[in-house]
């Protein structure tokens, strides 16, 4: 669930040593996306980068192996275990859980880095999920009810 910007660095430095985020830039604006430092070190952790020493002692930014794959599977296993219902209220999306368990649903929701979600609050069976808009909550109702 990233956007194309996020795409391109996971591809450049997948495809290419990049160890600063100014080398990030450049290579993105090189490729035909304008960003800021900020942005990028946003994207940097949405994408959960990590920095790794080259033979050569240089460090570089890399993908984590597995968190694509975890985080998806997380998510998938979260839902179909505690979930019971999917609403929303125009750009509020209302998640039901079995009792305690609405604190993982969040977590687990807050780890997927959506670009359309403002925020998460979890009581005990209870989520809230405030999204930017009214199209952005029905589409990530649609995304988690093909996940029940």
């Amino acid at each position: 669930m990233s956007n194309p910007r996020q795409d391109k660095i996971a591809q450049l430095v997948a495809n290419s040593i990049i160890g600063t985020q100014a080398e990030l830039v450049a290579a993105l604006e090189k490729a035909g996306f304008t960003a800021a430092q900020a942005t990028v070190s946003r994207d940097i952790k949405a994408l959960g980068l990590i920095r790794q020493r080259t033979a050569q002692g240089r460090y570089r930014y890399v993908l984590p192996k597995t968190k694509t794959v975890d985080v998806e599977e997380r998510l998938r296993t979260i839902f179909r275990e505690c979930v019971t219902s999917i609403d929303r209220a125009q750009n509020i999306v209302v998640i039901k859980t079995l009792s305690g368990l609405a604190p993982a649903a969040c977590a687990a929701i807050d780890k997927m880095a959506l670009r359309s979600l403002v925020g998460t609050i979890a009581g005990d069976d209870t989520a809230f999920l405030a999204m930017r808009d009214d199209d952005a909550a029905e589409e990530i109702c649609r995304k988690m009810r093909k996940i029940l």
